[in-house]
């Protein structure tokens, strides 16, 4: 059986930015899914847009209110990078509703994947680096306030730390953050996360498949997560345009095997969230496919 697969129609919405910036990156991989037959027309599932009293869980209330009233302020949007406006907020409420769903299908059934989301840069009270608001982080405290787990483990492996992410959850006990990233790239400042593994830039894939396969055993066994979210971001790739790391397409698709696959032995159901990517976008969703491949693979959780 397919993974549930979770999409909203606010995620083909068209948000100005950067050349390298791809904001139909969701809808083209949805396609490209389809295409593929990676796509059960009963798995995919549409969530429900994220309420302001789920983001104010991780985000400061006055934020939270700036933005659902369109006031976000010069500063702001210089820091979100991308042209603020009601497709941004609408695709941004779209994809943290998705990441909730997703984690709650995970838990049902063991996988489920996003095909949006990984806004890990926000954090409580501003937005940073293409993310207007937190979705994992998020997600993290609804599930927590609805009572269906406890134990939360983070594992961004998106080449840009997840530093938003580690700020907002740094002091909920029972949610772990690994953060593995490339030591020379954004952000500047790095947040102090559960567990941080900053990669020289030019790491290849055997340097970043040995320091998982060393990393992420270890924590399952010991933290004993009730379930994980997975930023599978792409931008680790050899040509990505803001990486600086070198893993090649071989080596993404070994990463995101070899995640679901340690999840899987150990009974840990997997919430995933695209995260970044940049580049060509016939390449970009070449890479993210190879996800949803690792995720078909899998004959049963």
């Amino acid at each position: 059986m397919r993974p549930a697969l979770v999409f909203h129609p606010d995620y083909r919405l068209a948000v100005a930015g950067p050349p390298h910036f791809l904001s139909s990156r969701s809808a083209l991989l949805l396609d490209e899914l389809e295409r593929r037959g990676l796509v059960d027309p009963g798995r995919l599932h549409r969530p429900l847009p994220a309420s302001g009293r789920w983001l104010a869980l991780a985000h400061a209330s006055d934020y939270v209110t700036t933005v659902l009233e369109g006031r976000l302020d010069g500063a702001g949007r210089r820091r979100l990078g991308l042209v603020f406006g009601q497709a941004l907020l609408r695709r941004s409420l779209a994809a943290v509703g998705g990441t909730v769903l997703a984690g709650q299908l995970a838990l049902e059934e063991g996988l489920a994947c996003n095909l949006a989301g990984g806004g890990h840069h926000a954090g409580v009270a501003a937005p940073a680096g293409f993310c207007l608001f937190n979705d994992v982080a998020v997600a993290v405290r609804v599930l927590r306030a609805q009572g269906l787990v406890s134990r939360v483990l983070v594992i961004d492996l998106d080449v840009h730390q997840g530093d938003g992410t580690a700020a907002i959850l740094a002091c909920d006990s029972g949610v772990f953050c690994l953060s593995v990233h490339c030591r020379t790239n954004y952000p500047l400042r790095k947040a102090r996360g559960s567990l941080d593994l900053a990669l020289e830039a030019e790491s290849d894939d055997g340097l970043y498949l040995a320091a998982l396969e060393r990393l992420l055993p270890g924590l399952l066994a010991r933290l004993r997560p009730e379930l994980a979210f997975y930023n599978a971001g792409v931008d680790p790739h050899r040509e990505d345009r803001l990486g600086r790391l070198a893993l090649s397409d071989g080596g993404i698709a070994a990463r995101d095997a070899l995640v679901l696959e340690l999840c899987r032995r150990r009974g840990v159901p997997v919430a995933t969230v695209t995260g970044g990517g940049y580049g060509p976008p016939e390449a970009v969703v070449a890479r993210h496919r190879l996800l949803f491949e690792a995720a078909a693979a899998l004959s049963s959780w």
